[in-house]
């Protein structure tokens, strides 16, 4: 066993060790005492939260510095909060986390109409300017009571949420109360936009009184990184926003930009009609339209007088009471990136069919970024020590390489602390999802194998499909009918509230004979959540969850291609699903006690390609099953009977 540095054990809150914990902190505070960076792998039940906080802790205090814990769920910050507070049993600490304004607002201006985090900071910071928020108004009016808040605020570890109610009671304007804190608190739990987003963690930094290189910064779940940062490089503009701005220019009598509106509306609509789902359009698309069918010489001047037009409508609109939103405003916005990615090859641009909320069919036109590193190497390159982890993060060079990570980066894969016996990973012959074997015959006998593993579990089973259309096509073929015990699935577009409902509802009947939950690989209920326990004691990973060949999938493998030289199609399509599936894998296994079955339907999880890219801790244990009926039950009444 690795003693723990006598720093750390000052923090460390638990009377005992995990297995192989001690490692885990190890490696942590090495590299923090450098001042480097580490990149590693840890698995469920490691304990890796407090783990890293009781590693990183000693540092910060010493030289003073802040501790960001980046996560992706509302769930894994609270879970930082609560570590932090059995720690605060044996050592003075705080920390808060935090949540969006739209999420922590309590102005109903916000709370109704905004659509998204950067509309909501634009739009809170106008109601203050205009001084039309009553609850910024009262920090200012109840100066004393304000005051004695932000000191109890900074004393312990707080929830965004407990921080809300407590504001709710007051009148005061949680979003500013946290705000106040951040450079009074030894930890914040956030989500990533708050450091990867360029132009929030302007703003977030200025009020964290930090630079980036007085900061730790612990990302969870790193394994979301890389698409989070794609989804945060790039843009979208749909036909539903350029008619909004052509309706708006003819309000407010703005003819050139009407005229604009609609002839860009109508090209768009015209070449729509000639191409499939999607595709590629070259960067002229726009530009030949702006000058030849709009006559505008010079597009960037144009684009430019859209953004500040937009910007004098929103704020017309506030001066008037008004929700001060602007489509003109974001048109201009996505016209000049449009322009100022033209000549940048980590950049490709799309045109989307595709079915609105509503149901109707339109369109879309995106900047999709390929380069991930355009938004996480900034960041890396900058702070005091990065901690990267995860449960799946393997291969870490590739990890490395596509984020661009400090060359002098630790990386470590810590075992798993599970006994081999609670862990079952099987692997089925007989049945895929590979698209041209997608059949009603092969969906009704994935569908007998999944009522097989239901039916010979001791309580509740998790059933994670490669994609919406696989949990569809599962349905509708039976699957409902199939299996004896209450199922609940998760839908397209379904909202966290919705989904954190329906995992309750699952998860009740534990003690109740025990349910199936129908979700998707990569979606809420299969990454971020725990099921500890009979809430899951077998998980069925029902296909590969790569994604759809389409113009932009084959873009991103091109990219990486250049980058990486033969690395391309591994790094942008094949990865991705690979660490969706272990994900999903992982659920019933939370805690040291739990014994769960991993039971993967699709014959190509048995390639030697396809095993590198699991787990150790799965790959070591894993066993291959002949395409037979009763194979998978034998195998369960075994493990469980063993294991009881």
């Amino acid at each position: 066993m690795i003693k723990l540095p006598e720093t750390v054990s000052q923090y460390f809150p638990y009377k005992e060790v995990r297995p192989h914990q001690d490692e885990f902190i190890r490696t942590i505070y090495d590299t923090v005492e450098k001042g480097h960076s580490t990149l590693i792998e840890g698995s469920n039940g490691l304990g890796k939260t407090v783990a890293t906080l009781s590693a990183c802790l000693p540092k910060a205090e010493e030289d003073k510095l802040k501790i960001l814990y980046v996560a992706r769920t509302h769930r894994q910050h609270d879970r930082v909060i609560e570590e932090l507070r059995a720690i605060s049993g044996k050592h003075s600490v705080s920390g808060i986390s935090v949540r969006g304004r739209h999420e922590m607002c309590l102005n109903h201006i916000v709370t109704r109409y905004a659509m998204d985090a950067r509309a909501v900071m634009e739009v809170c910071e106008l109601l203050k300017a205009r001084n039309r928020c009553p609850y910024y108004r009262n920090i200012e009016q109840k100066t004393e009571e304000y005051s004695d808040l932000q000191m109890a605020v900074t004393q312990v570890p707080y929830k965004a949420s407990e921080i809300q109610n407590i504001c709710r009671k007051r009148g005061f304007c949680p979003y500013e109360l946290v705000k106040t804190c951040l450079s009074e608190v030894n930890v914040i739990a956030l989500s990533y936009l708050y450091i990867f987003d360029p132009e929030i963690r302007m703003v977030f930094l200025k009020n964290l009184e930090k630079s980036l290189s007085k900061i730790i910064l612990i990302i969870d779940e790193a394994h979301n990184l890389p698409e989070t940062a794609v989804d945060i490089a790039s843009s979208k503009l749909t036909l539903f926003a350029i008619k909004r701005a052509e309706d708006e220019a003819r309000k407010f009598k703005h003819k050139d930009i009407a005229m604009f509106s609609r002839i860009i509306r109508n090209e768009i609509e015209k070449t729509v009609e000639k191409i499939g789902k999607e595709t590629l359009v070259s960067p002229k698309f726009l530009l030949d339209v702006v000058q030849d069918k709009v006559g505008i010489e010079k597009p960037k001047t144009f684009f430019e007088q859209l953004y500040a037009a937009g910007n004098a409508i929103k704020r017309n609109l506030l001066r008037e009471g008004q929700y001060p939103r602007s489509f003109i405003h974001s048109m201009g916005e996505f016209m000049l990136r449009w322009l100022g990615t033209a000549e940048d090859e980590a950049f490709i641009r799309v045109l989307k069919k595709y079915v609105s909320k509503r149901g109707f069919d339109t369109a879309r036109l995106e900047i999709v970024a390929l380069d991930p590193s355009r938004i996480t190497e900034p960041v890396f390159s900058s702070t005091h020590s990065n901690i990267i982890m995860s449960g799946t993060l393997q291969p870490l060079d590739a990890y490395m390489k596509i984020t661009k990570l400090p060359e002098d980066t630790t990386q470590n894969v810590v075992p798993s602390p599970f006994p081999k016996e609670h862990i079952h990973p099987l692997i089925c012959y007989g049945v895929t999802t590979a698209m041209e074997q997608r059949t009603p015959e092969m969906y009704r006998k994935i569908s007998m194998r999944i009522k097989e593993v239901v039916e010979h579990t001791p309580c509740s089973t998790g059933v994670f499909a490669a994609s919406f259309e696989v949990l569809s096509a599962l349905i509708g073929n039976g699957l409902k009918k199939t299996i004896s015990k209450p199922l609940f699935c998760e839908h397209r577009n379904m909202t966290s509230k919705e989904n954190e409902k329906m995992v309750a509802e699952y998860k009740a009947y534990s003690k109740a004979g025990g349910a199936v939950l129908l979700g998707v690989q990569g979606g809420r209920s299969s990454e971020g959540v725990d099921f500890p326990g009979d809430q899951m004691n077998s998980v069925v990973i029902v296909g590969i969850p790569y994604a759809q060949p389409t113009p932009r999938v084959k873009a991103q493998i091109d990219y990486f291609e250049k980058c990486f030289p033969g690395y391309g199609r591994e790094y942008g399509y094949v990865l991705s699903a690979m660490k969706k599936a272990s994900q999903a894998a992982g659920r019933p296994i939370r805690t040291l006690e739990d014994k769960g079955a991993m039971v993967f339907l699709d014959h190509r999880f048995a390639s030697s390609y396809c095993q590198n890219f699991l787990p150790l801790w799965i790959r070591e244990n894993l066993k291959i099953l002949q395409d037979s009926d009763g194979v998978i039950a034998r195998e369960l009444d075994n493990f469980f009977r063993k294991a009881s």
